[in-house]
Protein backbone atom coordinates (compact mmCIF):
# COMPACT_ATOMS: atom_id res chain seq x y z
CA UNK A 1 0.00 0.00 0.00
CA UNK A 2 1.38 3.44 -1.02
CA UNK A 3 2.15 5.53 1.79
CA UNK A 4 -0.31 9.38 2.31
CA UNK A 5 1.60 12.47 1.02
CA UNK A 6 0.97 13.31 5.28
CA UNK A 7 3.02 10.15 6.41
CA UNK A 8 6.16 10.54 3.60
CA UNK A 9 6.38 14.32 4.86
CA UNK A 10 6.46 12.93 8.15
CA UNK A 11 9.24 10.74 7.15
CA UNK A 12 11.40 12.65 4.88
CA UNK A 13 10.79 16.04 7.26
CA UNK A 14 10.73 14.32 10.89
CA UNK A 15 11.82 17.38 12.26
CA UNK A 16 8.80 19.49 11.58
CA UNK A 17 7.40 21.71 14.56
CA UNK A 18 4.54 23.18 12.92
CA UNK A 19 1.03 21.73 12.48
CA UNK A 20 0.75 19.05 9.72
CA UNK A 21 -2.60 17.90 9.23
CA UNK A 22 -4.16 15.48 6.29
CA UNK A 23 -7.31 15.60 4.40
CA UNK A 24 -7.99 19.15 6.79
CA UNK A 25 -11.67 20.74 5.75
CA UNK A 26 -10.90 24.37 4.23
CA UNK A 27 -14.35 25.85 3.97
CA UNK A 28 -14.30 27.27 7.41
CA UNK A 29 -11.06 28.94 6.41
CA UNK A 30 -12.89 31.41 3.98
CA UNK A 31 -14.98 34.00 3.73
CA UNK A 32 -17.01 32.40 1.06
CA UNK A 33 -17.30 29.06 3.34
CA UNK A 34 -17.52 26.68 0.28
CA UNK A 35 -15.02 24.19 -0.55
CA UNK A 36 -13.40 20.73 -0.45
CA UNK A 37 -10.05 19.27 2.07
CA UNK A 38 -6.60 20.00 1.73
CA UNK A 39 -4.68 17.00 1.12
CA UNK A 40 -2.53 18.19 3.63
CA UNK A 41 -2.79 21.56 5.58
CA UNK A 42 0.42 22.62 7.01
CA UNK A 43 1.20 25.62 9.54
CA UNK A 44 5.15 26.51 9.79
CA UNK A 45 5.93 27.22 13.36
CA UNK A 46 8.34 29.44 11.84
CA UNK A 47 10.89 30.35 8.60
CA UNK A 48 12.94 27.79 9.59
CA UNK A 49 9.86 25.48 9.60
CA UNK A 50 8.79 26.22 6.19
CA UNK A 51 11.99 25.64 4.30
CA UNK A 52 12.26 22.34 6.15
CA UNK A 53 8.50 21.48 4.64
CA UNK A 54 9.70 22.95 1.33
CA UNK A 55 13.23 21.49 0.97
CA UNK A 56 11.68 18.16 1.95
CA UNK A 57 8.86 17.72 -0.57
CA UNK A 58 8.95 15.78 -3.63
CA UNK A 59 9.25 17.89 -6.62
CA UNK A 60 6.02 16.82 -7.65
CA UNK A 61 4.30 17.44 -5.08
CA UNK A 62 2.07 20.31 -5.78
CA UNK A 63 1.92 23.65 -2.96
CA UNK A 64 -0.72 26.07 -2.41
CA UNK A 65 -0.27 28.96 -0.10
CA UNK A 66 -4.23 30.33 1.80
CA UNK A 67 -4.53 33.65 3.89
CA UNK A 68 -7.15 35.07 5.67
CA UNK A 69 -9.30 33.36 2.52
CA UNK A 70 -11.10 36.63 1.88
CA UNK A 71 -10.17 36.57 -1.72
CA UNK A 72 -10.73 32.82 -2.33
CA UNK A 73 -12.69 30.13 -4.01
CA UNK A 74 -11.76 26.84 -2.74
CA UNK A 75 -13.49 24.17 -5.15
CA UNK A 76 -15.55 21.19 -4.18
CA UNK A 77 -12.88 18.88 -5.08
CA UNK A 78 -10.48 19.79 -2.19
CA UNK A 79 -6.78 20.92 -2.90
CA UNK A 80 -4.59 18.25 -3.79
CA UNK A 81 -1.14 18.21 -2.62
CA UNK A 82 0.42 20.57 0.36
CA UNK A 83 -1.17 23.33 1.63
CA UNK A 84 0.40 26.11 3.45
CA UNK A 85 -1.33 28.84 5.89
CA UNK A 86 0.71 31.20 7.49
CA UNK A 87 0.14 32.19 11.49
CA UNK A 88 0.97 32.72 14.61
CA UNK A 89 3.72 35.21 16.00
CA UNK A 90 6.50 34.43 13.91
CA UNK A 91 4.41 35.32 10.68
CA UNK A 92 1.65 37.76 12.30
CA UNK A 93 4.21 40.40 14.20
CA UNK A 94 4.94 44.35 13.18
CA UNK A 95 7.60 46.12 14.47
CA UNK A 96 7.70 49.82 13.91
CA UNK A 97 11.34 51.36 13.48
CA UNK A 98 11.24 54.86 12.68
CA UNK A 99 8.81 55.65 9.19
CA UNK A 100 9.41 51.96 8.33
CA UNK A 101 7.54 49.12 9.79
CA UNK A 102 8.47 45.03 9.51
CA UNK A 103 5.56 43.00 9.20
CA UNK A 104 5.10 39.76 8.83
CA UNK A 105 2.39 38.16 5.91
CA UNK A 106 -0.10 36.76 7.86
CA UNK A 107 -0.84 40.26 9.44
CA UNK A 108 -4.38 41.46 7.93
CA UNK A 109 -4.41 44.64 5.74
CA UNK A 110 -6.41 46.36 7.84
CA UNK A 111 -4.18 45.58 11.40
CA UNK A 112 -1.12 47.47 9.08
CA UNK A 113 -3.09 50.30 8.74
CA UNK A 114 -3.94 50.39 12.22
CA UNK A 115 -0.13 50.32 13.55
CA UNK A 116 1.01 52.65 11.21
CA UNK A 117 -2.04 55.01 12.31
CA UNK A 118 -0.94 54.09 15.79
CA UNK A 119 2.48 55.18 14.86
CA UNK A 120 1.97 58.19 12.89
CA UNK A 121 2.96 57.45 9.49
CA UNK A 122 0.98 58.37 6.75
CA UNK A 123 0.72 56.71 3.85
CA UNK A 124 -0.90 53.02 4.74
CA UNK A 125 -4.49 54.31 5.10
CA UNK A 126 -5.38 52.58 2.42
CA UNK A 127 -5.18 49.48 3.85
CA UNK A 128 -8.21 49.76 6.02
CA UNK A 129 -10.16 49.15 3.13
CA UNK A 130 -8.63 45.54 2.00
CA UNK A 131 -10.40 42.44 3.60
CA UNK A 132 -7.00 40.21 3.36
CA UNK A 133 -2.98 39.61 4.64
CA UNK A 134 0.02 40.81 3.72
CA UNK A 135 1.14 38.00 1.90
CA UNK A 136 -1.84 38.52 -0.62
CA UNK A 137 -1.52 42.29 -0.78
CA UNK A 138 2.50 41.52 -2.25
CA UNK A 139 1.11 38.61 -4.57
CA UNK A 140 -1.43 40.55 -6.55
CA UNK A 141 -0.20 44.49 -5.62
CA UNK A 142 -3.41 44.75 -3.48
CA UNK A 143 -4.61 48.23 -3.41
CA UNK A 144 -7.88 50.38 -2.86
CA UNK A 145 -8.97 54.18 -1.95
CA UNK A 146 -6.07 55.39 -4.59
CA UNK A 147 -3.33 53.71 -2.75
CA UNK A 148 -1.61 50.34 -3.53
CA UNK A 149 0.73 47.91 -2.15
CA UNK A 150 3.48 49.31 -4.87
CA UNK A 151 3.39 52.69 -3.12
CA UNK A 152 4.79 51.76 0.47
CA UNK A 153 6.93 48.57 -0.22
CA UNK A 154 10.58 48.71 0.02
CA UNK A 155 11.26 44.85 -0.04
CA UNK A 156 9.66 41.69 0.77
CA UNK A 157 11.31 38.13 1.77
CA UNK A 158 10.04 34.73 0.93
CA UNK A 159 11.19 31.01 0.61
CA UNK A 160 10.84 29.22 -3.05
CA UNK A 161 10.23 25.74 -3.74
CA UNK A 162 13.54 24.62 -2.81
CA UNK A 163 13.55 25.73 0.73
CA UNK A 164 15.88 28.95 -0.03
CA UNK A 165 15.13 31.97 1.46
CA UNK A 166 14.81 34.93 -0.69
CA UNK A 167 14.71 38.80 -0.79
CA UNK A 168 13.25 40.78 -3.09
CA UNK A 169 13.72 44.73 -3.73
CA UNK A 170 11.18 46.85 -4.93
CA UNK A 171 12.42 46.69 -8.70
CA UNK A 172 12.35 43.24 -8.07
CA UNK A 173 8.91 42.65 -7.17
CA UNK A 174 7.79 43.51 -10.95
CA UNK A 175 4.60 45.56 -9.59
CA UNK A 176 1.36 46.57 -12.26
CA UNK A 177 -2.17 46.17 -11.53
CA UNK A 178 -3.26 43.77 -9.03
CA UNK A 179 -0.03 41.94 -9.94
CA UNK A 180 3.05 40.81 -8.64
CA UNK A 181 6.23 39.94 -11.24
CA UNK A 182 7.72 37.82 -8.53
CA UNK A 183 8.28 33.74 -8.92
CA UNK A 184 4.96 31.87 -8.73
CA UNK A 185 7.27 29.40 -6.13
CA UNK A 186 7.79 32.05 -3.47
CA UNK A 187 6.20 32.62 -0.17
CA UNK A 188 6.23 35.55 1.17
CA UNK A 189 6.98 35.42 4.61
CA UNK A 190 7.45 39.28 5.77
CA UNK A 191 7.79 42.84 4.14
CA UNK A 192 9.90 46.03 4.90
CA UNK A 193 6.91 49.42 3.89
CA UNK A 194 7.80 52.89 4.20
CA UNK A 195 5.72 55.53 5.30
CA UNK A 196 5.70 59.49 5.79
CA UNK A 197 5.89 61.01 8.88
CA UNK A 198 2.14 62.73 9.53
CA UNK A 199 -0.60 63.54 11.81
CA UNK A 200 -2.53 60.62 14.04
CA UNK A 201 -5.67 61.58 14.06
CA UNK A 202 -5.98 63.07 10.31
CA UNK A 203 -4.31 59.65 9.19
CA UNK A 204 -7.42 58.04 11.80
CA UNK A 205 -9.94 60.21 10.28
CA UNK A 206 -9.06 59.18 6.72
CA UNK A 207 -9.62 55.36 7.82
CA UNK A 208 -12.97 56.21 8.96
CA UNK A 209 -13.54 57.56 5.72
CA UNK A 210 -12.20 54.51 4.27
CA UNK A 211 -14.34 52.05 6.45
CA UNK A 212 -17.38 54.06 6.20
CA UNK A 213 -17.07 53.92 2.02
CA UNK A 214 -16.94 50.54 2.36
CA UNK A 215 -19.77 49.79 4.31
CA UNK A 216 -21.33 51.76 2.30
CA UNK A 217 -21.11 50.37 -0.71
CA UNK A 218 -19.86 46.70 -0.70
CA UNK A 219 -21.89 43.93 1.20
CA UNK A 220 -19.17 43.24 3.83
CA UNK A 221 -21.48 41.88 6.25
CA UNK A 222 -22.53 38.52 3.55
CA UNK A 223 -20.51 35.76 2.67
CA UNK A 224 -18.68 36.85 0.32
CA UNK A 225 -15.09 36.84 -1.77
CA UNK A 226 -14.08 40.65 -2.11
CA UNK A 227 -13.98 42.32 -5.17
CA UNK A 228 -14.87 39.40 -8.03
CA UNK A 229 -12.70 40.87 -11.36
CA UNK A 230 -9.98 43.06 -11.59
CA UNK A 231 -11.32 46.60 -13.64
CA UNK A 232 -10.41 46.08 -16.92
CA UNK A 233 -7.79 49.30 -18.38
CA UNK A 234 -9.58 52.69 -18.78
CA UNK A 235 -13.29 51.15 -16.82
CA UNK A 236 -14.59 50.17 -14.29
CA UNK A 237 -15.86 45.90 -13.93
CA UNK A 238 -19.14 46.98 -11.91
CA UNK A 239 -20.51 49.17 -14.47
CA UNK A 240 -19.58 46.69 -17.20
CA UNK A 241 -21.62 43.59 -14.83
CA UNK A 242 -24.26 46.36 -14.37
CA UNK A 243 -24.63 47.13 -17.99
CA UNK A 244 -25.00 43.32 -18.92
CA UNK A 245 -28.10 43.04 -16.86
CA UNK A 246 -26.06 40.86 -14.27
CA UNK A 247 -27.06 42.64 -10.80
CA UNK A 248 -28.61 39.98 -8.49
CA UNK A 249 -28.51 36.95 -10.78
CA UNK A 250 -28.56 33.74 -9.30
CA UNK A 251 -26.88 30.50 -9.99
CA UNK A 252 -27.97 27.96 -6.75
CA UNK A 253 -26.94 29.26 -3.51
CA UNK A 254 -24.77 32.10 -4.94
CA UNK A 255 -25.86 35.67 -6.19
CA UNK A 256 -24.55 38.92 -7.96
CA UNK A 257 -24.96 41.12 -5.25
CA UNK A 258 -27.73 43.83 -5.33
CA UNK A 259 -25.33 46.29 -3.60
CA UNK A 260 -22.44 45.89 -5.22
CA UNK A 261 -22.38 43.97 -8.76
CA UNK A 262 -18.47 42.91 -8.43
CA UNK A 263 -18.88 41.21 -5.61
CA UNK A 264 -20.53 37.54 -5.40
CA UNK A 265 -22.38 36.22 -2.39
CA UNK A 266 -23.38 32.79 -1.12
CA UNK A 267 -26.74 33.31 0.07
CA UNK A 268 -26.81 30.00 2.05
CA UNK A 269 -25.90 26.95 1.11
CA UNK A 270 -23.93 27.52 -2.58
CA UNK A 271 -21.61 25.22 -3.26
CA UNK A 272 -18.08 26.52 -4.89
CA UNK A 273 -19.42 25.26 -8.49
CA UNK A 274 -22.32 27.58 -7.56
CA UNK A 275 -19.81 30.43 -7.42
CA UNK A 276 -17.63 29.74 -9.54
CA UNK A 277 -19.90 29.05 -12.57
CA UNK A 278 -21.92 32.15 -11.73
CA UNK A 279 -18.85 34.14 -12.50
CA UNK A 280 -18.21 32.69 -15.41
CA UNK A 281 -21.60 33.55 -16.30
CA UNK A 282 -21.39 37.11 -15.50
CA UNK A 283 -18.07 37.64 -17.43
CA UNK A 284 -19.71 35.43 -20.67
CA UNK A 285 -22.74 37.89 -20.59
CA UNK A 286 -20.29 40.70 -20.50
CA UNK A 287 -18.31 39.78 -23.33
CA UNK A 288 -21.46 39.73 -25.47
CA UNK A 289 -22.83 42.88 -24.60
CA UNK A 290 -19.23 45.11 -24.54
CA UNK A 291 -16.60 43.13 -25.94
CA UNK A 292 -14.88 43.02 -22.80
CA UNK A 293 -13.00 39.62 -20.89
CA UNK A 294 -13.26 40.45 -17.61
CA UNK A 295 -10.15 38.84 -15.77
CA UNK A 296 -10.90 36.79 -12.08
CA UNK A 297 -9.33 38.85 -8.68
CA UNK A 298 -10.39 35.99 -6.92
CA UNK A 299 -8.06 33.14 -6.51
CA UNK A 300 -9.78 30.10 -7.92
CA UNK A 301 -7.54 26.71 -6.22
CA UNK A 302 -8.11 23.22 -6.03
CA UNK A 303 -10.58 21.13 -8.72
CA UNK A 304 -14.04 19.93 -9.07
CA UNK A 305 -15.65 17.94 -7.03
CA UNK A 306 -16.14 15.45 -10.29
CA UNK A 307 -12.47 15.58 -10.28
CA UNK A 308 -12.15 13.90 -7.37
Amino acid sequence: MTASLHDRIRAAAPALRGRLLADQPLADLTWFRVGGPAEVLFTPADEEDLARLLAALEPDVPVTVIGLGSNLIVRDGGVPGVVIRLGGKAFGSIAVDGDTLQVGTAVPDMRLAKAAAEAGLDGLAFYRGIPGSIGGALRMNAGAHGGETTDVLVEAHGIDRTGTLRRFSHAAMGFSYRHSGAPEDVIFTRALFRGKPGDRAAIEAEMERVTAAREAAQPIRERTGGSTFANPEGGKAWQLIDAAGCRGLTRGGAQVSPMHCNFLINTGGATAADIEGLGEEVRRRVRETSGVTLRWEIRRIGVPATET
